[in-house]
């Protein structure tokens, strides 16, 4: 079946090349046609383009697209965007883990850095937690693949991802009511609007409720397990006092109640509870059903058009988030190896950009500052010795950047892309963890007060990192619709303090790990042929990874051994295709395809018994990095009933990935093919809009997430957590 997918998404690649040559001849120039990449417009580089001019991997799908597809959330660029990981953490509804070419980072904890950057209207939220964004209030969402260290600087250094708001309308009143109904009783509502105050001042919210019953059960508590809670709100204000002056202060909030993540226990254990659930949705844990996530923030943009050559822009925001979770990581009623946390954080960031353009130089150059701080506090109660272990800690940073990015048109189809980057990192980190008698919570998570037992970590040490990532690319338009490009650009992942770091079993713990770096070097082709039937973008790509920061962690003896090391360094090579055809005048096709081949070149992993490095560089895999991805999706518009029906039959490929850099059978997932197909009715006034989508129709079981604390003392906890089943939602929307 995978393997008649992933030829059937190949072929459907081809087809679209073949079919439009087929039909070159006869195709008629059409009014309404598919975007292409000379009409949309993408920011990759900080200024509006058309996204055929980028000599970078972009993939950007308007808000007619995804709700044409029927996604929800952010989450849903996994299926369309080739060589992309973005998806739900494992343990939570709304931390979001995000792998771009086999880049990034799947640990949420406090301290630990991203590799790949969210960015909501050009504002940088630094953590994973509430950043599974609900897809509501949108103009568009960019996938920037690849390291994109001069314009979005550290911590990109897989590529970056941009949910891009729609401005307020200056001229009218708007307003939009939406609701949905689902499987497991979903119901997801939804108001939008927008008024003008005068003809200088708009303001404009959206609130939204997302409910839906667990796709399984605690049949320990009797609780929903794969529930959703989430209620998302933004509010807008916009002042345009003159036509070269803009301002907006916005503010958003996401707080979601659904019940923790436990997962499913992927191998029986020993004792009451410690079976394997028959639905892989169903858990038997006994730490709790409470839990709760909060963020929100407030940012104001500026920007003053000060003649026809330059603008300047002001970005100026605030974020801070909440959590309070649990995660049973034995999935059992006992808690053998049971985990509540906290997690606390706060950040501020200011940019500013000019930005100018001529006849032959069009760029920008800025200066970035970041002052936040990331905390938490742990407990890991582990039955089987008495004990819990007792973890806190916090991370302050302060970044500062320079940074330009300049495109010089050497002829009227020779073009030239100078960018670089100067990064300083200021890093203050406190580890604090330690034994305390009892297998219940310690004290630094509202336990009994108590000593501890044993101190196994306390320290507080600084560290200061610097980087130069430079960025280069030359383009050529071989004719008014197609852009060759060649380009090398530089990411950089700040260097930290491990927060789990155990100075015992690991003494060099504190002195921290140092930055990781990736070279990339990528040449492309994109643009549209035969009458703009076929829009198309592609990339070839090589990358090199240097100081490779890893995060594994290891039953050891009194505890749990946690690393973060520079293992070494990884090789990258892979291909991209993109695009849409229109196959006739109602019929579209998308696709989407993706090719990577991934292998360390020498990995350093520290023996606990010898307390040395070894390379075990033949024993490990990137992980979250399949080496095949696609997408095949046919659009058919047509007129019924005197309105616009849309139908989108689609199929969404994955390879073999391991879940690990240690490949575990038990853990690993296995190629999968999601089908999905989505029907959307539009009435002739535009007012009206009824949609039917189905999701995983063929109720495919997949995991997206996984632990894996094998061994007597944990009883043997191998814990996967699984994607959403088959489900099928209905909606109706409303516009005034």
């Amino acid at each position: 079946m995978n393997r008649l997918v992933k030829t059937a998404l190949l072929a459907g690649a081809a087809f679209g090349v073949m079919a439009s040559a087929a039909q070159a001849q006869q195709a008629p120039a059409m009014e309404a046609q598919a975007s292409t990449v000379d009409d949309i417009i993408v920011s990759a580089r900080r200024r509006d383009e058309a996204l055929k001019d980028v000599p970078v991997s972009v993939s950007a799908m308007s808000a007619e697209r995804l709700e044409q597809t029927g996604a929800s959330d952010i989450t849903a660029l996994q299926q369309q965007t080739p060589n992309a990981t973005v998806q739900v953490a494992r343990g939570s509804n709304s931390t979001l883990i995000s792998f771009i070419r086999g880049i990034g980072q799947q640990d949420p904890l406090w301290g630990f850095e991203p590799g790949v950057g969210l960015y909501v209207d050009d504002v940088y939220v630094a953590r994973p937690q509430g950043a599974v964004l609900d897809i509501f209030d949108i103009e568009r969402i960019e996938v920037l693949r690849g390291p994109q260290g001069s314009l979005y600087g550290r911590n990109t250094v897989g590529g970056a991802i941009k949910y891009v708001t729609s401005r307020l309308d200056p001229d009218a009143p708007e307003l939009t009511l939406r609701g949905a109904y689902g499987s497991y009783n979903q119901i997801d509502l939804l108001a939008q609007g927008s008024m003008p105050v005068t003809d200088k001042l708009r303001i404009g919210g959206a609130v939204a409720s997302y409910n839906r019953d667990g796709y399984g059960e605690n049949l320990n508590t009797g609780a929903e397990h794969y529930d959703k809670d989430v209620l998302a709100g933004r509010v807008s204000v916009e002042f345009q006092p003159t036509d070269n002056t803009f301002f907006r202060l916005a503010y958003d909030r996401v707080e979601d109640r659904s019940n923790p993540r436990h997962g499913h226990r992927e191998q029986a254990g020993v004792g009451p509870g410690a079976g394997v659930p028959g639905s892989v949705y169903d858990t038997y844990a006994g730490l709790g059903d409470r839990n709760k996530v909060t963020t929100e923030g407030v940012s104001l943009t500026a920007q003053v058009d000060l003649n026809d050559v330059w603008t300047v822009k002001s970005i100026t925001a605030y974020r801070s988030g909440d959590t309070d979770t649990l995660i049973d990581f034995d999935n059992t009623p006992a808690p053998t190896l049971d985990v509540p946390a906290i997690y606390g954080d706060h950040q501020f960031t200011q940019e500013f950009q000019a930005l100018f353009s001529t006849d032959r130089i069009q760029g920008v150059a800025g200066i970035f500052y970041l002052d936040g701080t990331a905390s938490g506090a742990f407990d890991t109660i582990a039955q089987n010795f008495g004990i819990v272990i007792g973890t806190a800690g916090y991370v302050k940073t302060t970044s500062i950047a320079l940074f330009t990015d300049i495109n010089l048109d050497l002829t009227d189809r020779l073009h030239l892309g100078l960018g670089a980057r100067y990064t300083v990192d200021d890093k203050t980190g406190h580890v604090f963890r330690a034994n305390y008698l009892g297998a219940t919570r310690s004290p630094l998570l509202g336990g009994t007060a108590r000593a501890p037992i044993l101190l196994r970590t306390d320290y507080t040490r600084s560290n200061s990192f610097d980087q130069f990532t430079p960025k280069a690319s030359l383009s050529y338009d071989f004719s008014d619709r197609i852009t060759g490009y060649a380009s090398y650009s530089k990411g950089y992942k700040s260097g930290g303090f491990d927060m789990r770091g155990d100075a015992i079993l690991t003494p060099n713990t504190v002195n921290g790990y140092q930055p990781e770096t990736v070279d990339s070097y990528e040449i492309g082709l994109k643009g549209s042929a035969f009458d703009r039937r076929l829009s198309f973008a592609s990339a070839l790509f090589y990358n090199e990874y240097q100081d490779q920061q890893v995060t594994t962690q290891v039953p050891a003896v009194g505890g749990i051994a946690s690393f973060v090391d520079n293992v070494g360094s990884s090789k990258f090579y892979g291909a991209e295709v993109e695009g849409s055809l229109i196959l006739t005048d109602s019929l579209t096709a998308n696709f989407a395809v993706g090719y990577l081949d991934s292998k360390f070149e020498q990995f350093l992993r520290y023996n606990l018994t010898t307390q040395q490095y070894e390379d075990i560089s033949d024993l490990v895999v990137l992980q979250n990095a399949p080496k095949w991805t696609g997408y095949f999706g046919l659009t058919w518009l047509g007129e019924v009933a005197g309105g616009s029906l849309a139908v989108t039959p689609s199929v969404s490929y994955r390879d073999d990935y391991s879940q690990f850099e240690f490949p575990n059978p038990v853990l690993d997932q296995e190629a999968f093919a999601l089908v999905d197909l989505s029907v959307v009715w539009t009435d002739p006034s535009n007012k009206w809009t009824v949609g039917l989508y189905g999701k995983n129709l063929t109720d495919e079981e997949y995991r997206v997430g996984a632990y894996n604390f094998a061994g007597a003392a944990y009883n043997d906890s191998l814990i996967g957590y699984y994607g959403p089943p088959r489900t099928v939602t209905a909606s109706l929307q409303y516009k005034f």
